[in-house]
């Protein structure tokens, strides 16, 4: 019983730093955010599109890379759905952003799945970050721009 009550309650910790990820990162509390990661801790996006790095590791690089994400993005995250898992420090969820990129105003929406390990402290050892750079990009290119990449101009390291 001991070690359901300690896997229920690791459990709990990746989907609480998940969550806390969410609220942080739509809040635009980015320095806060960083601290929900181990000092190592790594942030991938799979599918980043070019000029964009797949992987940021460590506080000072996981800063730099989101710095100006609240002047990019106003958005929420919603309707979001956690997946149950075997791996205590595992967190899974799909969720939508709402909102606009603040340079163009256009609307920013998409579905986006995400995949959390935390260790045993509950921070952040790697993020998966699994969302369409297709969609970034037309929301951030002004309009008669199209083809431009303006996303890899806010989020480059």
């Amino acid at each position: 019983m001991g070690t359901q009550n300690a896997q229920k309650e690791t459990k709990n910790t990746a989907k609480h730093a998940l969550s806390e990820h969410l609220r942080l990162v739509s809040s635009g509390q980015i320095d806060e955010w960083v601290k929900l990661f181990a000092p190592d801790g790594v942030l991938e996006f799979p599918y980043a599109p070019a000029g964009v790095p797949n992987v940021v590791q460590g506080h000072e690089a996981l800063l730099a890379h989101m710095s100006s994400f609240p002047a990019t993005f106003d958005i929420e995250f919603v309707d979001i759905l956690f997946h149950e898992t075997v791996e205590p420090t595992l967190a899974i969820a799909e969720f939508r952003t709402a909102g606009r990129a603040i340079p163009t105003q256009k609307a920013y929406e998409q579905t986006c799945i995400s995949v959390l390990y935390t260790d045993d402290e509950g921070r952040i050892t790697r993020y998966l970050d699994y969302w369409n750079p297709l969609v970034a990009l037309e929301a951030l290119t002004p309009d008669g721009h199209e083809g431009e990449q303006s996303v890899v101009r806010n989020f480059k390291n």
